[in-house]
Order: C-alpha cells, then structure tokens, then sequence
C-alpha cells in the first residue's frame, strides 16, 4: 500500500492524502476568488477516484463549510458582500437543500443515483459556462464598437449596463418590494428572491454544492449585482447552505469526516489566496476565467460518463487528467496574477512613486 494512502472507514476505500491535499488547495483559491464553494468541482473529482456518489456528495458540503468561513471573512473586509441579500438567501435556500437531499437518497435506493448527477452536472455546467463566455465575448464586440465610434458613442457608452434578464426581472412589481443599497440595487420583488434562491438550494442538496457555481452567475445575470459584489455574496449563501447540508448528510451517515478534514487543510490555506486576488482581476475577467473552468469540468464529466457506459479505463484517466489539469491550470494562473499585480502594487506604495488604484 502506498505509504500516502489512508483508509476512509466510513467510505470503506483507500485515498491518497496528498491528492485530498491537492484538490482541498485547488478549490480554496478558486472557491475565494469565483465566491463558490467548489463542490461543482470537488463531487466529480471525489467521484472519479473513486468515492461512491453519495459519498462524493456529502463529504464537500463539510469542507465547503469550513473553507467558506474564511472566505467570507476576507470579502467581508474588501467590502464585497451585501449581507442584506446574503441573510436573506437562507430563507428559501435550506428548504431547497433538504428537498435535495431527500431526492439524492430516494433515487439511491431506486438504483443508480451517479449517472441522473453527472448528466444534471454536465448539463448546468456547459450551459452557464457557455453562456458566460458568450457574454464577455459580446463585451469584446461592444468595446471594439465603441472604440470605432465617434467620441460622442464613446462618451454615452456603457459597458457596465446590467444585463438585460435582471432589468426584465426588476420589471416584475410583485410585493414586496425590496433594495438593497450595498449592491447598487433600487427595487426588486422578493419574490424573485426567494425563488432564485430556493432553486439554488434544491440543486446544492441534490448536487453536493454549495451552490455557488450556479449562485454567483444567477446574482450576476438574474439580480443585477457587480460581479465582485457577487463573488462575496454568494459565499454567504454558500456558508449557511453548506452547513446546513453538511448536517443533514452527516444524519444520513453520507459525509466521510477524515477525507472533509484533510480538503479542509488544504482549502483553508487556498481559500485565503483566491479571496485576495479578486481585488487585482476586474469582473469581466473573473467571468472569463469562471466560464472557461465551467466548460472544461463539464467535459472532465462527460468522459467520465463515457468510461462509466463503456468501462474503458482511457476515459476515466482523460476525466482526471482535464478535471484536475484545468483546476491547477487555474490555481495557477490566480496566483500568478495575484504575485505579479501585488508586486506592482508594492513598488507603488514606495516613496516616491504615485500610488496603484486598482478597480473591482
């Protein structure tokens, strides 16, 4: 037995501490800087080396809670949460979560839960993925046209406008009606609020996530929030959700406690360094870099899918190689730009020098 194996007496498998290590990091720095809790990315990886679904489900939502704690802190002191909306999120999300979980748990009985979760994970993967890269590209559009335009266009251009469906969505005068002035937003029925926000949960139960991959982009295209507004919210959300599904699939005997504390270690540290670097990157850039991820972690499951149909064992090495390539490709690319703009940042600040203003 390799030495870096460790039985997982709950699971009842063998794993390897430094690839726990490894995913726990991964998903720390992107869990801080994209505001998710990075069980989209955790279940399948988890999934694919072998834990049972369930398991694969259950045991993130401990690490998701733990990591997020820390991560809120961080954007709470950058000033990018708006706990109005963030509290409120709790209502409707718990309920979700436990319809969720209890639907998780009926299909496991009924057969094989695994491939019904894979396919919704492809499926809301490749869509806000695709959608997110298809909105910054139209921001590329846009920009070129201004650029070209006479000065007058480029004066009353504005590349900031709140996306057209959240304008839509204010439209609805649904009492109550509520703002919520952290985020820039005057008046929108709670209504869709509390909708929104109990679809998130239903999918956090269901999918073992935080619900933060699918939050943040819903703030960002459903409610109108700027997008590091956004990543600090929907960690919020992810916080009370994760907690709450930790304990119910903790009640459920489904969360394996040494594999959740070992991700724990490695995503605290990681959680830290993604919560920083959101202050160097502007939003359009963290919508790129979140989309591209999305793409890729849907693929990273189709393969899977096709070694689980076909058991050839090329695609579930293909499924590891683009699920775990394409986290540590990212890891490193936010550290990268974290290093360099600090530096900047630092030289700066020296005496002398005229001092960075770095925009979110």
């Amino acid at each position: 037995m390799n030495i870096f194996n460790i039985y997982l007496p709950i699971a009842g498998i063998h794993f390897s501490i430094v690839l726990l290590l490894t995913i726990g990091f991964c998903v720390g720095v992107l869990s801080g800087f994209f505001g998710v809790g990075g069980g989209w990315m955790v279940t399948p990886a988890l999934n694919i080396f072998g834990f049972h679904m369930a398991f694969a489900i259950g045991t993130p939502l401990a690490n998701i809670f733990g990591q997020s704690i820390g991560a809120v802190r961080k954007h709470h002191k950058m000033g990018n949460i708006d706990w109005k909306l963030g509290l409120i999120s709790i209502i409707t999300s718990v309920i979700g979560l436990e319809i969720g979980s209890r639907v998780i748990l009926a299909l496991e009985k009924a057969g094989d839960v695994g491939i019904i979760v894979r396919w919704c994970y492809v499926f809301l993967l490749t869509a806000l993925g695709a959608y997110m890269l298809y909105d910054y590209f139209v921001l590329q559009l846009r920009q070129q046209k201004l650029a070209e335009g006479s000065p007058k266009d480029q004066q009353t251009g504005n590349l900031n406008d709140r996306p057209k469906i959240a304008e839509r969505l204010h439209n609805i005068n649904l009492p109550p009606i509520i703002s919520f002035p952290a985020s820039g937003i005057e008046g929108v029925s709670l209504w869709i609020i509390l909708f929104v926000f109990l679809i998130t949960g239903f999918l956090s139960g269901f999918m073992g996530v935080g619900g933060g991959f699918i939050i943040m982009p819903v703030l960002v295209y459903l409610i109108g929030l700027p997008t590091t507004i956004a990543v600090g919210t929907s960690l919020v959300s992810v916080l009370f959700t994760s907690a709450y599904g930790c304990f119910t699939y903790a009640v459920k005997g489904r969360v394996e406690l040494i594999a959740a504390f070992i991700l724990l270690l490695g995503a605290s540290v990681g959680a830290q360094v993604g919560a920083t670097a959101v202050k160097y990157i502007k939003g359009y850039g963290i919508r790129l870099l979140f989309g591209i991820m999305l793409v890729f972690a849907a693929f990273s499951v189709i393969t899977e899918q096709f070694y689980r149909i076909i058991s050839r064992p090329f695609f579930q090495i293909i499924a590891e190689i683009i699920l775990m390539g394409t986290a540590l490709i990212m890891t490193t690319i936010i550290i990268g730009k974290l290093t360099v703009e600090s530096r900047k940042e630092r030289q700066n600040d020296e005496p002398g020098t005229e001092k960075s203003v770095y925009k979110k």
